[in-house]
């Protein structure tokens, strides 16, 4: 049997974690190990007495930096063993499906959080890490962002979700967003359930999916739309 799937978070807050991770059929597939979730506490290699991880930014300005040595230092700490090496920031590149089901593939995920201004751009390139950015709004640190990252990227692994089809019939599986979605009561606040979901035709189901899919996808994200193959 191979090695699980294996995420080492390095963290100033490690706290947080497994935080939503811990939940759920992602909870259950972690405590069963089949995943695994280590977390680094940043501060044991901060400088000095007190520990210091971050210093003022060169040439001036607002906040602090994590330093370069910590960050190494820590990151060094880990084995690699084949995991990218993530640092989730506003300027990375923009976190994809393509991307998590390709680390779901892999032997795991190494992610540094940041806190303050941000992290010296030298061991950014020394360590070889990507930087990726989970949307366009700035956060505290890069916990949420981990948290988010590695729960996109888990739930593709085998025997995590209870339907595997789940994951075939999402947003973005196809370059599309996922159709609306109903339930019982049949009519709600005098809102129905369309009739074709409930025709019994499966033919038609699926093109009415089809057919809301492209028709949310030309709406909300014009830029994934444009983006698409014809045919």
């Amino acid at each position: 049997m191979s090695a699980p799937f294996a995420a080492s978070v390095i963290t100033l807050y490690p706290e947080a974690f497994p935080g939503v991770l811990g939940v759920s059929l992602i909870g259950k597939a972690l405590a069963e190990q089949r995943w695994t979730l280590e977390t680094i506490d940043l501060r044991p290699f901060g400088d000095g007495p007190h520990r210091k991880v971050d210093d003022a930014p060169a040439g001036g300005g607002p906040g602090l930096v994590m330093r370069p040595d910590v960050a190494a230092a820590a990151l060094d700490s880990v084995t690699r063993s084949g995991r990218p090496v993530l640092f989730p920031s506003p300027r990375g590149k923009p976190l994809t499906q393509t991307m998590v089901k390709a680390w779901a593939t892999g032997p795991g995920l190494i992610l540094l959080c940041g806190r303050f201004e941000g992290l010296d751009e030298r061991v950014i390139a020394a360590r070889g890490m990507e930087e990726v950015c989970v949307g366009d709004a700035v956060l505290m640190g890069g916990e949420a962002a981990a948290q988010l990252i590695l729960e996109a990227t888990v739930r593709l692994l085998p025997r995590v979700l209870g339907n595997e089809a789940s994951a075939t019939e999402e947003s973005f599986e196809g370059g599309l967003l996922e159709h609306p979605q109903f339930t019982k009561p049949r009519v709600w606040e005098n809102l129905p359930t369309p009739d074709v979901l409930l025709s019994g035709d499966h033919a038609a189901v699926d093109a009415w999916r089809q057919a809301e899919r492209e028709r949310v996808t030309r709406e909300r994200r014009p830029d994934l739309w444009a983006q698409r193959k014809p045919g």
